[in-house]
């Protein structure tokens, strides 16, 4: 009984820290707190305050008894123990015991009568308590039975213990109440006061009881539910926390596994969705932004080495750099005439030394400088000059005059003197000597401003910006790397590098070059088919060879002051400009990588074409 009191004592200090703990109000009929007096019988009153047992109190049912009826109330007493009637009324067993010990205080039989009675009355109070953790009215009959023991015997050990039992039940329906407020107020105690606090004082009084253990089921599906709801808005951190905030409350229930899965399963759908929101933007004009956002959300929550942040983030890192598109990748726009425009190669960015070197062989001062240039931003190049045939879709587009067609000649190769010459009835749509060119060969006689309108025409029919080349990009480009005199290095080009004056080339008639690539041929006197030659890195044809070609940029004298982006260097109404390249008819020192020419804009001949460039 000590033992017992003392644990009642621990819990009853112990919940007096919380902060919403109160005194219990008096028990209402439908709370089992208070019983209405009833016509003719016992009257039972007891107070919710179970620190005031001794407020408990019973009104003892009125027995009308004279001494020559003793003998029969006591029949009648033993019939009702028998009976298990042993309160309810004025025929009851207690009632009728009381009454005979008030005639005859020393009656033995009387006495044993009322020890049995109170005995089977504590066990029916014993059969109650046990039925109070599912069934509050049991609780209700516990308590009256309780008022009933503390009249018949206050003293009584057994009584004692069966009061300190009510409280204890008393103070667990209280716990048990308090949690159930708290839950749905959403207090639920993780870490100070709270639901939890009272669902464990009721375990720790009565380990296993099943309503504080459905508490506690349902502090644990709170704490789910925060961290689900943590997981939705993405902070898993707090996540993790309610998660480890519940998982020691049911261990082995599986539980805490089923919302781990859950939650990684909401991580991976963010994941998914923020990185496919990302690529979205990247779609989108000024959608680099956007994107970066979506590449932050995504490495906040998503783990290690995820699979979705490195391809949103290599996904971004190639749209800063080229839009949509991957280096190496070729492509063709769509245009407005249901047509498709030039093939295309994406060029990497990247840095290099443009220029020539000090003392590089047939270097002039035009060329100096060396300077180092960094693209940020790679770009699209043409894979091959502009053909006859694309020029041809853009002059019958347009009706845009070329200058050789106004002007009415241009500069060809006459075969018989084997030099160039100025020839009447040469423009765009005729071949290095002057004859019908083919479609497949690349356009020559065409001025810088034709180049230009090409390239204009071409924005408009694709909705893509279209120009000339850079003087940067087009030495990035046909240098792919090489930092040697020739795009190939520093020796002599390998077969197969290009169109270019070789010592094995013969003309029609048996012609041969006076300075050429010795022991070098390619089977070409004239421009040959476009893309004739093998690629370069990058995959762009005949950059060294074939036709020389014409930049964007203004002349100047040399590299100071040059641009260090590869932006073309441009001064406004400038008339001479840039021709870049070796061609068929180049010496070898004119196809070196940084060899560079200028020219009036409105120059024409057999060896100058161009290609275009396509931003990203």
């Amino acid at each position: 009984m000590r033992v017992l009191f003392a644990v009642l004592m621990l819990l009853l200090s112990c919940a007096a820290c919380d902060r919403d703990d109160v005194a219990p109000k008096p028990r209402t009929e439908g709370a089992g707190r208070a019983v209405a007096p009833k016509s003719n019988a016992p009257s039972v009153t007891i107070s919710g305050d179970d620190r005031a047992a001794d407020l408990l109190s019973w009104e003892v049912p009125a027995v009308v008894l004279e001494p020559d009826q003793l003998a029969a109330a006591r029949r009648s007493a033993a019939k009702a123990v028998r009976e298990q009637r042993l309160y309810a009324d004025a025929e009851s067993a207690i009632p009728l015991y009381l009454a005979i010990l008030k005639l005859a205080p020393d009656d033995e039989m009387a006495r044993a009568g009322l020890k049995r009675a109170l005995g089977e009355l504590l066990k029916a109070g014993d059969v109650a308590l046990a039925q109070t953790d599912h069934d509050e009215q049991a609780l209700d009959r516990a308590h009256e039975i309780a008022a009933v023991a503390r009249t018949v015997d206050p003293a009584d050990p057994a009584v004692i213990l069966y009061l300190t039992r009510v409280d204890v039940a008393d103070r667990l329906l209280q716990l048990n109440e308090q949690g159930e407020a708290d839950l749905r107020d959403s207090r639920l105690g993780e870490a100070m006061d709270g639901a939890l606090r009272k669902f464990r004082a009721v375990l720790t009084l009565r380990p296993g009881q099943p309503r504080a253990m459905q508490g506690l089921a349902a502090v644990e599906s709170g704490l789910i539910r925060r961290a689900e709801g943590a997981a939705e808005r993405g902070e898993f951190g707090a996540a993790r926390y309610w998660l480890n905030q519940a998982a020691p409350l049911r261990p082995g229930s599986g539980t805490i596994t089923d919302a781990k899965a859950r939650i990684e399963a909401t991580r991976a759908r963010l994941v998914r969705s923020w990185h496919d929101e990302g690529i979205a933007a990247l779609g989108k004009d000024d959608g680099l932004a956007v994107a970066r956002g979506k590449l932050a959300d995504v490495l906040r929550i998503a783990t290690p080495g995820d699979a979705a942040a490195a391809d949103l983030r290599q996904r971004i890192e190639l749209a800063a750099h080229y839009g949509l598109f991957r280096p190496g990748q070729t492509f063709t726009d769509a245009m407005r005439d249901g047509g498709r425009g030039p093939q295309m190669a994406v060029v990497p960015h990247g840095g290099f030394r443009m220029g020539a070197k000090e003392n590089e062989d047939g270097a002039s001062k035009a060329e100096w400088p060396s300077h180092y240039v960094r693209f940020d931003r790679g770009f699209a190049m043409s894979r091959s000059e502009v053909t006859v045939g694309e020029f041809r879709r853009f002059m019958q587009a347009t009706g845009h005059r070329a200058r050789s067609s106004r002007r009415g000649h241009s500069i060809v190769y006459d075969e018989r003197s084997g030099n160039f010459v100025r020839r009447s009835g040469v423009d765009w749509r005729s071949d290095y000597a002057g004859r019908p060119a083919s479609d497949q060969l690349p356009v020559l006689h065409v001025s810088a401003r034709d180049a230009e309108a090409y390239a204009e025409w071409l924005s408009q029919q694709t909705g893509h910006r279209y120009r000339l080349p850079s003087e940067a990009e087009f030495e990035y480009t046909v240098r792919a790397g090489s930092d040697g005199p020739w795009p190939w290095g520093v020796d002599m080009p390998p077969l197969g590098s290009g169109n270019l004056t070789g010592s094995l080339d013969r003309s029609p008639s048996g012609r041969s070059w006076s300075n050429a690539f010795e022991g070098y041929g390619d089977g070409f006197w004239g421009p040959a088919p476009v893309a004739s030659a093998k690629p370069n890195r990058h995959g762009l044809h005949d950059l060294a060879g074939n036709v020389s070609e014409w930049v964007a940029d203004c002349w100047h004298e040399g590299y100071r002051r040059a641009p260090t982006d590869g932006r073309a260097w441009l001064n406004p109404g400038c008339r001479t400009r840039v021709i870049r390249g070796g061609s068929w008819a180049s010496s070898p020192a004119q196809t070196r990588s940084a060899w560079r020419m200028s020219a009036s804009a409105d120059l024409t001949n057999a060896r100058v074409g161009f290609r275009v460039v396509r931003e990203l």
